[in-house]
């Protein structure tokens, strides 16, 4: 069987973890924190109501600590305006000012269906920036999660097992 063939038939069923941690929208800060850092994940799933509403990453986290960059102010004719905003201002405030969950997570959520490929969950990381991805069952529910250190210890065996052959 060539690689390529073997690659195809690797879902996220295959190599996502299912022993995932997640908060509610209305956990605080500190008790988000503590859940990621008592885990091995590099994300967990805000769920309400069974349902995944958003994600809160360690980037998240590390960020809220972070000095966002403040906008330089200028005067002209008794009118201040806001000169050099950072496209990520905005966000970089909700990060810095969040309390809970929900100030906190980013929504809307990328997520997978288990029959995922491999190539879409890289595909969907990589176009997306983001470095964990929910899986979901096919009624909706929160399955597992699929991290990039799931992709890169799956390709990594897949490398290997090529280079032995």
């Amino acid at each position: 069987m060539s690689e390529e063939a073997i690659v195809a038939e690797i879902t996220v069923r295959d190599i996502m973890r299912t022993d995932v941690p997640s908060v509610a929208p209305d956990d605080s800060v500190a008790r988000v924190a503590l859940v990621l850092s008592q885990t091995d994940v590099s994300g967990v799933p805000v769920l309400e109501n069974g349902e995944v509403v958003g994600i809160v990453s360690e980037s998240d986290i590390i960020e809220r600590q972070a000095l966002p960059d403040l906008p330089t102010f200028a005067t002209i004719l008794d009118a201040t305006f806001s000169i050099d905003v950072g496209p990520n201002y905005k966000d970089e405030l909700r990060h810095v000012l969040a309390v809970n969950a929900r100030e906190l997570m980013t929504a809307p959520v990328y997520n997978l269906r288990h029959s995922a490929t491999l190539d879409e969950a890289a595909t969907l990381m990589v176009d997306r920036k983001i470095g964990v991805v929910p899986v979901l069952g096919d009624d909706g529910e929160l399955i597992g999660v699929v991290t990039r250190s799931e992709l890169v210890r799956t390709i990594a065996k897949l490398e290997n097992a090529d280079s032995t052959n």
